[in-house]
């Protein structure tokens, strides 16, 4: 092997006689190096506009959110709530109660809202006052609410507009003939006092309101909720908190974090990701055969001295391994080289902002490790099986003829 080796690199970094085979040679590198480039910079713009798109629901999501694993909703005792105040992983939880519900207004009405009553340590497990664009957020023990954008300007609502309520519908619970709308639903008259941006699909669906006003409206009991989210402590794992919560809640409650709170965009990013670098590395397959033809032209210009090095006692498979380690060699350098000028872009992008989405907006990159992992891995593995196959095409026939 070190024999091999020692002629291949002799072959790599030496030129040919024939022009065109230098040609070849210098057009298949730098397909290498364009294509482990351009990968890496297409990925680290996808992991860009993940973390973009992510940031926004991150800003409202717990670190943790009991979910009732049966049913809307689940009960919890006086010793369970003294309990979870003495975890010591979490460092603080809100009680939620969340239920589809029914807007009017004036002439208006919007029938796909969500209202998610909230106490008042809210405000410390989520940073819900950064969101709020427009007005300022409730106060507990009170008919007021916090709509989304979208909500407010299908309903044409605005904030503090006391003349104005927003009326509420929820299906009462029950069976019997239903004579009257009063015995179909349970109303709210509320005053919005704020309106919340984060992204569409929030914005289209939730209000925020006082946790008694939302008990009040579905008919809960004082110590039954749909929800609790939980924020830790800045030195507890989430491993630790999921076995302290489920120790005191049981099997009542599913927990989930940030990434299953929203598993249908995840996968969604996730797919798109995948999408985009199975194309571009069917792109590296095709820069690859480039590498495939410099190799056998190559061993084609190098028959002759093949020939006396299979005559000195070189045998097929040392012969064989020069070129396929010529070829491997020739990949992952220049893997490693389209990863420096992959990197560098991605830094020039996101230190100088060289490439606008807006006036104001940068096109986000993220640079990770594991993009760079990938995209080596990529074009040594591939650059390893297009020298394999170029490198079998030497036979016994070819050298000795």
């Amino acid at each position: 092997m070190n024999f091999s080796l020692y002629i291949a690199k002799r072959y790599l970094l030496s030129k040919s006689s024939n022009n065109a085979i230098n040609f070849i040679t210098i057009i298949a590198a730098i397909g290498v190096i364009l294509g482990a480039a351009s990968l890496f910079i297409v990925l680290s713009g996808f992991a860009g506009l993940k973390d973009f798109t992510l940031q926004f629901t991150s800003v409202i999501d717990p670190d943790l959110k009991a979910e009732a694993s049966v049913g809307k909703s689940f009960l919890i005792s006086e010793d369970e709530f003294s309990k979870l105040n003495n975890l010591e992983s979490v460092a603080s939880y809100s009680k939620i109660i969340e239920e589809r519900v029914f807007i009017t207004f004036e002439e208006k009405s919007y029938p796909n809202a969500y209202i998610k009553g909230v106490d008042e340590n809210f405000e410390i497990v989520n940073a819900i006052d950064s969101v709020v664009v427009l007005g300022s957020w409730i106060t507990q023990k009170t008919n007021q609410i916090v709509s989304g954008w979208g909500i407010a300007n299908t309903l044409s609502f605005g904030v503090l507009d006391y003349g104005k309520r927003i009326n509420l519908y929820v299906p009462k619970p029950g069976k019997g003939q239903i004579t009257s709308a009063n015995q179909a639903f349970n109303t709210f008259n509320a005053v919005s006092v704020g309106v919340f941006d984060v992204n569409e699909n929030l914005n289209d669906k939730y209000i925020f309101a006082p946790i008694d006003m939302a008990r009040a409206l579905l008919n809960y009991k004082e110590n039954e909720v749909s929800a609790i989210e939980f924020k830790l402590k800045e030195n507890a794992t989430e491993e630790q908190a999921r076995k302290e919560i489920a120790s005191v809640l049981g099997d009542k409650i599913i927990l989930k974090n940030s990434a299953q709170l929203n598993d249908a965009l995840y996968k969604m990013l996730n797919t798109e990701n995948l999408a985009v670098y199975l194309i571009f590395t069917l792109v590296l397959i095709i820069a690859l055969f480039n590498v495939i033809g410099s190799i056998i032209m190559m061993i084609l210009d190098k028959k002759n001295t093949l020939k006396t090095l299979f005559n000195l006692g070189a045998t097929i498979s040392n012969i064989r391994n020069i070129f396929f380690i010529q070829g491997s060699l020739m990949t992952i350098v220049g893997g490693l080289i389209g990863l420096f000028i992959g990197c560098l872009i991605v830094w020039l992008q996101s230190t100088f902002s060289l490439i606008m989405i807006t006036p104001s907006l940068p096109y986000p990159v993220t640079l990770k490790i594991e993009n760079l992992i990938i995209v080596f891995l990529t074009i040594s593995v591939l650059g390893i099986i297009a020298s394999k196959i170029a490198s079998v095409r030497i036979s016994k026939n070819l050298v000795e003829n």
